[in-house]
């Protein structure tokens, strides 16, 4: 028997698309502090000069991004420290998700200007894309969406309780 999906509900989404809309301070100079609650901003991990946060649009469950606190939009204007804190943390995302997710590679990526594909293209950020074998499938193609196994909060909630530091 053949089943067929007219649609796929997601509501916890509108909450984000709104906000999207409505806002027009910098997204993630907002985010660590939107609502005062690491697991409520899905602030997964904080450093000192960056932080790691959930992906609210991911490409695939963990999608994590690492954003200096500091408003800065190319890759060039980083200070040293927070050159170095950016890729230990991306280093430190990338050792977590394989020991909670299993995740078996990743992409990583950092679109420089809006020319290049950014979204937001005045705050510089770095994405940490986890991958399985089999990851991709006809959803985002026929659907034009992407199914994820697990809401942001429990995804925030298993990153922050295993993160493994590198320091």
């Amino acid at each position: 028997m053949t089943q067929s999906w007219d649609r796929i509900y997601t509501p916890h989404r509108l909450e984000y698309l709104r906000a999207a809309v409505t806002s027009e301070e910098c997204p993630f100079c907002a985010a660590p502090e939107l609502n005062g609650s690491d697991t409520l901003d899905l602030v997964a991990h904080r450093g000192q000069l960056a932080y790691v946060v959930l992906n609210l649009y991911p490409y695939n469950a963990g999608h994590l991004l690492i954003c200096p606190y500091r408003h800065v939009a190319d890759y060039t204007e980083l200070t040293n420290a927070e050159r170095d804190e950016i890729s230990r943390l991306t280093q430190e995302s990338m050792h977590t998700l394989r020991a909670i997710s299993g995740a078996q590679g990743f992409n990583l990526g950092m679109n420089q200007g809006s020319i290049s594909g950014a979204g937001i293209a005045a705050h510089l950020h770095q994405h940490v894309v986890p991958r399985w074998g089999g990851d991709a499938n006809f959803m985002p193609i026929i659907g034009e969406t992407k199914v994820l196994p697990q809401l942001l909060t429990q995804t925030r909630d298993q990153l922050q309780e295993g993160w493994i530091s590198s320091h």
